[in-house]
């Protein structure tokens, strides 16, 4: 049994990659109650992913981690990401929701195999890039806490000490620390949402992990939709139907038209809502969470997202969100915002899992989410390295008995 836990879970995006890993939950921890509710609406409906979770409401600075085993397989979340996010004051560690720190000491307390962190990709800016760094060397070497005389600078500078002389490994709890900028969209979601992940390994257990390989590609995406027209066929549009090829593309498109790509095309917003009503027809009360919401408006630099491409990275908040990036654009030229249920779905959340509050409050919650593709393809990588890892120190010790013997 691999073991997990999830920290900041939110409305489960992340956790429920998890679950669909191969993980199993001892515990889900989430401080917002709509967010909760939501897990608890998923449970009470008896939603499998999350029927069985043990959801605990409430700070991971309250939780009396001593209760759970350490030496678990897996800790993963994405601690709020307002201290690091294009939209928000940007001051990482005096920002008090920067909840790093408090990962740090989880991480020492639990001695988790392996973890798993997510946060937008503002971390990486050249703002950040020493705090960032100071991130990842608290990560490595958890062991060495900040002193109470110490400023996060100092103490940066004393675990940069520290890893130049190699003092520090193979004395304590270490892990080797790998940290990855990746575009969703790469990976199947139907959305270009670009993230850090950070993801560590315990030093003691000799696993080897590597980010999975980009399976989607922008190239692939043209490829179907200018060179075979295999997109368009495949959604029914026929050729009087179908848009024209921007000029910019053409000298790319021939190229692509010589050397086809091998990854698989993009997926778009089509791609996405395939199947889902009009959100104004009757038909659409069939579909939990997908109603229309009027007032949805163009203007400069709120555009909303193309339907014949990934989405824009959808983001915590409503109709004034910058960018436009929870609307859609129609085939006419209008726009209309995504409903709750096409969001989820560009989320790549089931379409069984439902949402408890408002659309605004929904659309929060869902801005925040890791898609669950994205996670579980993460975690089944983890996953698969621990496994073969753990074959790795079982051969060997098989091998030392029969060579005793």
């Amino acid at each position: 049994m691999m073991r997990a836990v999830e920290l900041y879970a939110g409305a489960g995006g992340l956790a429920m990659g998890v679950s669909l890993a191969g993980f199993e939950s001892l515990a889900v921890v989430e401080w917002d109650k709509w967010a909760c509710d939501t897990v608890r609406e998923n449970q009470r409906r008896g939603y499998p992913l999350v029927e069985h979770w043990p959801l605990r409401e409430g700070d991971v600075r309250d939780v009396d981690w001593s209760s759970l085993p350490q030496d678990i397989e897996l800790l993963a979340g994405g601690p709020p990401c307002q201290p690091f996010s294009m939209g928000g004051k940007h001051q990482a560690h005096d920002d008090k929701r920067d909840m790093f720190p408090p990962t740090v000491q989880i991480v020492r307390q639990l001695r988790p195999k392996t973890f798993i962190l997510e946060n937008v990709k503002g971390l990486t800016r050249s703002t950040f890039a020493n705090y960032f760094e100071y991130i990842k060397l608290q990560l490595e070497f958890p062991e060495a806490p900040r002193r109470k005389t110490e400023t996060w600078f100092d103490h940066f500078m004393r675990l940069q000490t520290e890893k130049t002389s190699g003092r520090m490994h193979g004395t304590g709890l270490t892990y080797n620390v790998t940290s990855t900028l990746v575009n969703a969209a790469d990976y199947g979601v139907p959305q270009k949402r670009e993230r850090v992940f950070i993801v560590g390994t315990r030093s003691d257990l000799d696993i080897d992990w590597h980010f999975p390989d980009a399976t989607h590609s922008e190239d692939a995406l043209l490829f179907a939709q200018w060179v075979t027209g295999d997109y368009w066929e495949r959604h029914g549009i026929p050729k009087k139907d179908r848009p024209t090829m921007p000029e910019k593309l053409v000298t790319r498109v021939r190229r692509l038209a010589d050397n086809p790509p091998r990854e698989l095309p993009w997926r778009t917003v089509r791609d996405a809502i395939a199947g889902l009503p009009d959100p104004q027809s009757r038909a659409a009360r069939e579909f939990r969470d997908h109603r229309f919401q009027a007032g949805a408006k163009s203007y400069p630099g709120h555009t909303g997202s193309p339907l014949d491409q990934p989405a824009k990275t959808i983001k915590a908040g409503d109709h004034g969100v910058p960018g436009g990036e929870n609307m859609m654009v129609l085939p006419d030229g209008s726009v209309r915002y995504f409903t709750a249920r096409e969001t989820a779905r560009i989320q790549t959340f089931p379409d069984g899992y439902v949402f408890h509050g408002s659309w605004s409050e929904t659309m929060r919650q869902l801005g925040n989410a890791v898609p669950v593709a994205l996670g579980r393809l993460v975690a089944s990588s983890v996953g698969q390295a621990l496994l073969e890892s753990q074959g790795r120190r079982l051969s060997s010790k098989h091998g030392d008995t029969r060579a005793a013997a």
